[in-house]
C-alpha cells in the first residue's frame, strides 16, 4: 500500500469504532493529521503530500546556503552584444535568409563596391533637419542603394555584435521563411544593382558592377578543313561549373573550357569553305574580372520527380587559384578521385559549397580605411547611442533583479526556519502558494485558500494533502506582506465534515455485509403479494449506486471550492456536469415510464421479497416504491394500443396506395417528354422527391411516416411560376421531376392533398405557318427566376471545397487502368435510392405538408428551392468510379499548377509532362483556378503524358529537395 493511502487509513481508523455523535476534538485533529511528525531535511528527499507538517522539498533548497548573483536574473550581460575590438559585425538570420547574409558580407568586403555605393546620392537630406537628424523619426531607406549604404555603414562602424537586415530583406519582398537558390539570388540582385547604378552620373559609380564582376570570353569555332576560326564575344558575371563526376575545382574549370567536336548531323557551316565541315568549338577566356564568382552547380533537375536534386559531392579548392593557364587555354588535366580529397595547407574540401569568390591579386587595393559619409556616420552614431542606452537599461534591470533576489534570499532564510508550527498556535496554508513563494521565476501573489474549503466554509479534511501547517508567526508575516485569505486557524477544522465522513465510513463497512445479505435474499422465490418491483438494471448496480450516493456530499464539497490561487473553475462546465448527473437514473427509476408510473414492460423488472426491499430502502430511502399489486401506467397502455393500431393503419394505407398506383410504385410504363405518348395530350408533374419518399413509405410502412401531401411548391418560384423549360425537363432537369399519367393523377388527387397542379399540354398549331406541335405548361415558366436559378447553380459548381474529381491517363487516345499509386478517394458505388432513410415518428419533411389540413400553399423561398436543387443535383451528376481510376480531392480556388502536383504524386508524371483536358478543352493556364477552368465536382480529366526521350544518368550521393520551388516570383528582384 502506498504511504499516502496508509496515512489516509491511519487518520480515519478511529471511525470504525466511534459513532458519529461521539466524535471529539481529538478525533478531528487526528483526521487532519496534526499528530504526524515533521520531516527532517537530508532524511526526507521529497515532500510528503500526505503529511501537512512536512516542509521539505517544496523549493527551499535553492535559497539555503550561498547563492550566485546570476541566479537572481535571466538577463544576459549586455556587453555580450557588443562588438569586440578588430572584429567584424554579423547579420541576424531572419529564418531562412542565410543566403542573403552571405552575399551581403561578400559585397561589403569588396572595398571598391562599398566605396562606390557610399558615393551614391541619397534622399537622406529629406530626413535631415537643421543641424542634425530628426530625433522623433526613424530613418527608412527608400531605395536598394540606400539600404546597402546603411547596412554597409553599420557593418563598418556599428558597436553592435550583429545587426538586423530585415529592412533590406523586406524592401526586396523576400519570404524570410523560404530557403531560396543562392546562385539565382546573386544573379538577379547583381542585375538589379547594375540597372539601378546605370542611372548615376559618376562613372566610378555607374560602371562599378562591370568593373568588379564582369569578365569576357569568346565562343571559338575552328573549321577542321581550312582552319578558319570564328569568334562570338560574350560578357559574364560568373562561371557556372558542372561538378558532377569531379573532385577538384580545376577539373570543373577544365570541363567548362574543353573542346566540343562538331561532327555528323552537328557539323559546322564554314563561311570560308561554303559547306558543312567537321569542326571544334570551345570557350576561350579573354579577360577575368577583379572579383571572380564561380558557381558550383550543385542542383540539377530530375524529370522523373519534377524536383531539384542536390549533389553532395566533395570538391577540393585552394585559397589561391592560378587562372593564367586557363586564360591562355592550356587546360590542366587532373585524375578524378572517388573519395574525399586530401586537403593540405591553403586548400579546402567541401560537399556543401555552392559559390567560390576569388579576388584578383594583381589589382591595387584601395585604402582599407574607407571613410563613411557624414550623413551615414550620423545615422550609425545614433544607432550606437540607442545601443548604449539599451546596454545601460539592461544593466540596471540586472542590478534591480539582483537586489530583489538578495532581499528574497534573506526573507526565505529567516522565515523558512520559523515555518514549522510545533506545539505553538498554527495555521494552514496552500502548498501550491508556498511553492510559488519559493519559486524565483514567478512573482508571489496573494494567498488564496478558497480551493480547500468545504461546503461549511471551513478546511475540508480531504484537502489536507495539498495544505501545510505552519506557525502563526510565519502566517502573520505572510498575510501582512502578500495579503489574501481566508486564514485557516484551528477553528477552521470542520467538525461537520468529520462527523459526516465517520457516518459514511461506517455505512461503507456495513454495505459489504448488506450486499451479501441482499444477494442471498434475491435467490429466494417471492410468493403471494408481499413482493416489490425493482428494475433489473438497478439490481445489477445497486452497490455502486450506494457507494456513489455515500460519496456524493464529499463530491459536492470538492466542487464548492471556487478557485486555487487565481485558477477559477469553469461555470459552464460545472453546469454541464450537474446536468449530466441529474439526467442519470437513480435507483429504481429505470422502471419509471414517462408519466412517472410503473412501466408496462415486465422484461425490465423483477419481484423481490419484502426483506430485500427493506435493506435496499436503507440506502435509497427516496427510491420509487412499487408493490407487486401496483398496476402499470394506464396512459402507457393506451399509447401501446394506439401504436399497434397506427402500424396496422399504415400497412393498410400503404397497401391501398400501392394497389392504386402500381406502375408508379414499380417505376414501369412511365411517360417521357422526349417521346410524347400518342394516347394523351396532357401529362402531370410532381417532384421526384415526393415519389421517392412515397415509395419508401410503401416499402416499409411501419418504419416511415405516411406521405399525405404532394408538395409541388418546391418546383415553383416565389411568384408561382414554373422553374423548368420543356427542353430542360427532357434533359438535365428530368431527374428532378416525375411525369404522371392523367389516370394516375386522378388517383393521386384522391389519395393525397395537392397544393399546386402542374401539367404539360400538347397542342397542334392552328395557323398554317404554325403547323408544328407546341407544348404549354401550366403554370407558365418564370424567365427571371429560371435565369437566377441557372446562375446560382453555376456559382455553386465553382465555389466548392474538398470535392472529388477523377483523372484518367490516356495513351493513344485510350483510357489506361494503371495499377501504381494508391487511390486517394473513391465514390460510393451504392446509389442514393438503395439507402433507406428512416424518419422518426412525427418528423416532417420541410418541403411537404404532412398535416391533414387544407390545401394552404406553403411559402417556399427561392433559397429553399435552391437547397432542394443541390440535393438532387448531387444525386444526378454522381460519377461512377471505375477500376483503376484515380480520384482526387480538390477545391474551386485551387490552381491548375497545384492540381498537377497532385497528379504527379498519383501517376508519377512530372507537371511539365502533363497534358490535361476536360470535355475536349485543353487545360494550359497553370495560374488559373479550377473553378474558372470549368472543373466541377465529379468531373473527369484526361491526362496524356509526354514521356521523356532520355533518362538522366545515375547520380551518386543524391539528396532530394522535397518541395517544388516558386523561386523569386513576386519579389523586388524581378521588378515587382
Amino acid at each position: 500500500m502506498a504511504p499516502r493511502l496508509q496515512l489516509e487509513k491511519a487518520a480515519w481508523r478511529w471511525a470504525e469504532t466511534v459513532r458519529p455523535e461521539e466524535v471529539s476534538q481529538e478525533h478531528i485533529e487526528t483526521a487532519y493529521r496534526i499528530w504526524l511528525e515533521p520531516c527532517i531535511r537530508g532524511v526526507c528527499r521529497r515532500n510528503c503530500k500526505g503529511n501537512p507538517n512536512c516542509l521539505v522539498g517544496i523549493g527551499e533548497h535553492i535559497w539555503l546556503g550561498e547563492i550566485d548573483e546570476n541566479s537572481f536574473h535571466n538577463i544576459d550581460d549586455p556587453n555580450c552584444e557588443r562588438r569586440k575590438k578588430n572584429s567584424f559585425v554579423g547579420l541576424t538570420n531572419l529564418g531562412a535568409t542565410c543566403y542573403v547574409n552571405t552575399f551581403l558580407q561578400v559585397w561589403f568586403l569588396n572595398l571598391e563596391l562599398r566605396q562606390a555605393l557610399y558615393l551614391c546620392p541619397s534622399t537622406c537630406s529629406d530626413y535631415m533637419m537643421g543641424d542634425g537628424i530628426q530625433e522623433e523619426k526613424d530613418y527608412e531607406p527608400q531605395t536598394i542603394c540606400e539600404h546597402l549604404q546603411y547596412l554597409f555603414a553599420l557593418l563598418q562602424n556599428s558597436n553592435r555584435r550583429y545587426i538586423d537586415p530585415s529592412g533590406f530583406v523586406k524592401a526586396l519582398g523576400l519570404d524570410t521563411g523560404q530557403q531560396q537558390d543562392a546562385q539565382e539570388f546573386s544573379k538577379l540582385f547583381m542585375s538589379l544593382l547594375e540597372d539601378t547604378l546605370s542611372k548615376q552620373k559618376n562613372p566610378d559609380v555607374r560602371n562599378i558592377v562591370q568593373q568588379q564582376f564582369c569578365g569576357e570570353y569568346a565562343y571559338v569555332t575552328v573549321c577542321n578543313q581550312c582552319g578558319r576560326e570564328s569568334k562570338l564575344l560574350s560578357k559574364f558575371y560568373e562561371l557556372e561549373l558542372n561538378i558532377q563526376g569531379h573532385k577538384q575545382l580545376t577539373d570543373c574549370i577544365s570541363e567548362f573550357l574543353k573542346e566540343e567536336k562538331l561532327e555528323g548531323d552537328n557539323r559546322y557551316f564554314c563561311e570560308n569553305c561554303q559547306s558543312k565541315q567537321n569542326a571544334t568549338r570551345k570557350i576561350r577566356l579573354l579577360s577575368l574580372p577583379c572579383t571572380l564568382n564561380l558557381q558550383l552547380m550543385r542542383f540539377v533537375f530530375d524529370r522523373q520527380t519534377g524536383h531539384k536534386k542536390k549533389l553532395n559531392t566533395y570538391i577540393g579548392f585552394s585559397e589561391i587559384l592560378d587562372m593564367e593557364p586557363y586564360v591562355e587555354h592550356k587546360a590542366e588535366p587532373s585524375k578524378s578521385q572517388t573519395r574525399k580529397p586530401k586537403c593540405g595547407k591553403g586548400t579546402h574540401c567541401s560537399r556543401n559549397a555552392y559559390m567560390l569568390v576569388y579576388r584578383l591579386q594583381a589589382q591595387e587595393r584601395p585604402n582599407t580605411t574607407i571613410q563613411v559619409p557624414a550623413f551615414l556616420q550620423e545615422l550609425v552614431d545614433r544607432d550606437n547611442s540607442k545601443f548604449e542606452e539599451w546596454c545601460i537599461e539592461m544593466a540596471e534591470m540586472r542590478k534591480q533583479s539582483v537586489d530583489k533576489g538578495k532581499a528574497k534570499h534573506e526573507e526565505v532564510k529567516e522565515l523558512y526556519q520559523r515555518l514549522p508550527a510545533g506545539a505553538e498556535p498554527y495555521e494552514f496554508v496552500s502548498l501550491e502558494w508556498l511553492q510559488k513563494w519559493l519559486d524565483e521565476s514567478t512573482p508571489t501573489k496573494p494567498i488564496d485558500n478558497h480551493a480547500c474549503l468545504c461546503s461549511h466554509d471551513k478546511l475540508h479534511p480531504d484537502k489536507i494533502s495539498i495544505m501545510k501547517r505552519i506557525s502563526e508567526y510565519a502566517a502573520d508575516i505572510f498575510y501582512s506582506r502578500y495579503g489574501g485569505g481566508p486564514r485557516l486557524t484551528v477553528k477552521a477544522l470542520c467538525k461537520e465534515c468529520v462527523v459526516e465522513r465517520c457516518r459514511v465510513l461506517r455505512l461503507k463497512n456495513q454495505l459489504n455485509e448488506d450486499y451479501k445479505t441482499v444477494n442471498n435474499l434475491l435467490k429466494a422465490t417471492v410468493k403471494g403479494s408481499d413482493g416489490f418491483w425493482v428494475g433489473k438494471s438497478s439490481l445489477r448496480s445497486w452497490r455502486q449506486l450506494a457507494l456513489e450516493q455515500l460519496d456524493e456530499q464529499d463530491g459536492d464539497a470538492d466542487q464548492s471550492s471556487g478557485k486555487m490561487n487565481g485558477n477559477t473553475l469553469n461555470k459552464d462546465e460545472s453546469k454541464e456536469e450537474r446536468k449530466e448527473e441529474e439526467e442519470e437514473l437513480n435507483f429504481n427509476e429505470d422502471i419509471l415510464c414517462p408519466h412517472g408510473e410503473l412501466c408496462i414492460s415486465e422484461n425490465e423488472r423483477r419481484l423481490v421479497s419484502k426483506e430485500a426491499w427493506s435493506k435496499l430502502q436503507q440506502y435509497f430511502p427516496k427510491a420509487p416504491e412499487f408493490p407487486s399489486y401496483k398496476e402499470c401506467c394506464s396512459q402507457c397502455k393506451i399509447l401501446e394500443r394506439e401504436g399497434e393500431e397506427n402500424e396496422a393503419l399504415h400497412k393498410m394505407i400503404a397497401n391501398e396506395q400501392k394497389t392504386s398506383l402500381p406502375n408508379l410504385f414499380q417505376d414501369k410504363n412511365r411517360p417521357c417528354l422526349s417521346n410524347w405518348p400518342e394516347d394523351t395530350d396532357v401529362l402531370y408533374i410532381v417532384s421526384q422527391f415526393f415519389v421517392e419518399e412515397w415509395r419508401k413509405f410503401v416499402r416499409k410502412p411501419t418504419r416511415c411516416s405516411p406521405v399525405s401531401s404532394v408538395g409541388n411548391s418546391a418546383l415553383l418560384c416565389p411568384h408561382g411560376g414554373l422553374m423548368f423549360t420543356f427542353a430542360s425537363m427532357t434533359k438535365e432537369d428530368s431527374k428532378l421531376i416525375a411525369l404522371i399519367w392523367p389516370s394516375e393523377w386522378q388517383m393521386i388527387q384522391k389519395l393525397f392533398v395537392v397544393d399546386h397542379v402542374i401539367k404539360i399540354m400538347r397542342t397542334e398549331g392552328g395557323d398554317a405557318n404554325l403547323s408544328e406541335t407546341q407544348y404549354i405548361s401550366e403554370p407558365k415558366l418564370c424567365p427571371e427566376c429560371r435565369e437566377g436559378l441557372l446562375c446560382q447553380q453555376q456559382r455553386d459548381l465553382r465555389e466548392y471545397t474538398q470535392a472529388t474529381i477523377y483523372v484518367h491517363k490516356v495513351v493513344d487516345n485510350k483510357k489506361v487502368m494503371k495499377d501504381s499509386a494508391p487511390e486517394l478517394n473513391v465514390s460510393s458505388s451504392e446509389t442514393e435510392e438503395d439507402k433507406e432513410e428512416t424518419k422518426p415518428d412525427g418528423e416532417k419533411d420541410p418541403d411537404f405538408n404532412q398535416s391533414n389540413g387544407g390545401t394552404k400553399r406553403q411559402k417556399i423561398s427561392h433559397q429553399n428551392y435552391i437547397a432542394y436543387q443541390k440535393q438532387v443535383i448531387r444525386r444526378s451528376m454522381r460519377h461512377r468510379k471505375v477500376r483503376g481510376e484515380k480520384a482526387l480531392l480538390v477545391s474551386a480556388n485551387q490552381t491548375l499548377k497545384e492540381l498537377k502536383i497532385q497528379i504527379m504524386h498519383a501517376f508519377s508524371v512530372a507537371p511539365f509532362d502533363q497534358n490535361l483536358s476536360i470535355d475536349g478543352k485543353i487545360l494550359s493556364d497553370d495560374c488559373a483556378t479550377l473553378g474558372t477552368l470549368g472543373v466541377i465536382p465529379e468531373s473527369v480529366i484526361l491526362l496524356k503524358a509526354d514521356e521523356p526521350i532520355a533518362d538522366y544518368a545515375a547520380m551518386d550521393d543524391v539528396m532530394q529537395v522535397c518541395m517544388p520551388e516558386e523561386g523569386f516570383k513576386g519579389t523586388g528582384l524581378l521588378g515587382h
